[in-house]
């Protein structure tokens, strides 16, 4: 609808998803400080279920600062496989209501109701039939938040958690957001929440009531778009997800590493989950990109463009290695503290993302790195891929893994 007054938007928020998926699938950690996140010394948590967070732990949190404030907590490994499916059984749950479907991460999204109203019954019965096939169909919990725009919806749904469900009508805007604090407007941080304390603001109401002159002396020009927020405005739309522009994988390695096969296996890992995923939503990329952060924190990223697009694992990982091969060559004796690699020039048929034929031409005259990758992947190529992920799919990880992954040291 064009009239943002007019629209009804949900924000479904999912509690402490990963955690919650690790209960579901093992019922003997329910109830228990459970926290998730890379376990080795430079882990960091991912999330952490209710129990452990009534200690201070929280997402982002360093892992070893986790395990002193909780050292009773079940800890475990992320199983992002497992979190992508339990993900797209709820992501089809919204999408049986409206096309309109913004996600924001796996567990989180926005969905836009405003043309669904008639045909199911109105905004609330909405979230409350979204909320309740969340519960039946998937074993998770949900927290649900109802407004007219995004803002007050996602306000709504983090207000009652977790399981909570909430609406917040246009006509009590005002009376839902006047008392919160300014903190909970997204922009106001640790930089600009001490300039409003010196000047009296510590509520959003008081935020709203203050002259906006007054207040541009601490927020800047940004000083009408908060006061616009605190009187529960906010014109977004709803926008469904566009395609990725981009597809990448990286680890922090517990230690750094120097040893060169020890790099290579991980690269190689790294770049058959990333051609999986490309072959799995039919797509090929033109670009491969290689990301190295050594022991003294210097982040050095290189990429090479192919003249045939491809998402063939051998392809792909040829090409990737020949980028770290030439970092290293700079960089003799330099352990790597993080490393990764991508795609980018993402297509969704081969026609597409052909390159010119200038560029193959340039490539053809230049080293070995610049040659891979001029012809689109052969039949043989198709075929090995084709296979590899049929086992992956049935067996799962311990099914199949190419031989120079086998060499990467365990964490």
């Amino acid at each position: 609808m064009s009239d943002p007054e007019l629209r009804a938007v949900i924000h479904v928020d999912m509690d402490a998803f990963y955690a919650s998926v690790e209960c579901l699938d093992d019922p003997s950690l329910r109830g228990l400080p459970l926290i998730v996140g890379g376990l080795g010394p430079r882990g960091v948590v991912a999330t952490a279920s209710y129990e452990a967070r009534v200690y201070g732990v929280h997402s982002a949190m360093p892992m070893a600062q986790a395990r002193r404030l909780c050292p009773q907590a079940r800890f475990v490994k992320p199983r992002m496989t497992r979190y992508g499916e339990k993900s797209a059984e709820v992501f089809g749950i919204f999408r049986d209501f409206t096309p309109l479907v913004e996600g924001l991460s796996l567990d989180e999204a926005f969905l836009d109701v405003s043309g669904s109203l008639r045909l199911f019954g109105g905004h609330v019965a909405i979230g409350q039939r979204i909320k309740q096939r969340i519960a039946t169909e998937t074993g998770l919990s949900a927290s649900v938040g109802l407004a007219h725009n995004k803002f007050l919806a996602k306000l709504a749904s983090e207000a009652q958690k977790p399981d909570g469900f909430l609406q917040v009508p246009a006509d009590g805007a005002r009376a839902f957001l006047d008392p919160m604090p300014v903190t909970r407007l997204w922009g106001i941080g640790k930089r600009t929440a001490p300039r409003l304390r010196a000047l009296g603001v510590l509520t959003i109401g008081q935020l709203r009531r203050v002259d906006v002159s007054v207040l541009q002396t601490a927020l800047g020009k940004r000083a009408e778009h908060f006061q616009r927020l605190a009187r529960g405005e906010d014109s977004r739309e709803v926008t469904p997800a566009r395609a990725d522009k981009s597809i990448s994988h990286e680890v922090t390695f517990d230690a750094n590493v120097l040893d060169r096969t020890e790099l290579l296996a991980e690269l190689q890992r790294q770049v058959e989950k990333v051609a999986a995923r490309l072959r799995a939503r039919e797509q090929m990329a033109t670009t491969v990109v290689v990301k190295v952060r050594d022991a003294c924190f210097q982040t050095v990223t290189r990429s090479r463009s192919m003249p045939a697009c491809s998402n063939s694992t051998r392809t792909l990982y040829r090409l990737a290695r020949a980028l770290l091969e030439a970092w290293r060559e700079d960089h003799q004796g330099t352990p790597v503290r993080l490393l990764g690699m991508g795609v980018t020039g993402i297509e969704g048929n081969a026609a597409k993302c052909r390159v010119s034929d200038s560029m193959r031409e340039n490539a053809s005259t230049n080293g070995a790195s610049e040659r891979i990758g001029e012809q689109l992947d052969s039949q043989d190529e198709r075929g090995i891929d084709r296979v590899f992920d049929r086992i992956k799919h049935r067996f799962g990880s311990a099914g199949i893994a190419h031989a120079q992954t086998l060499r990467r040291k365990k964490d």
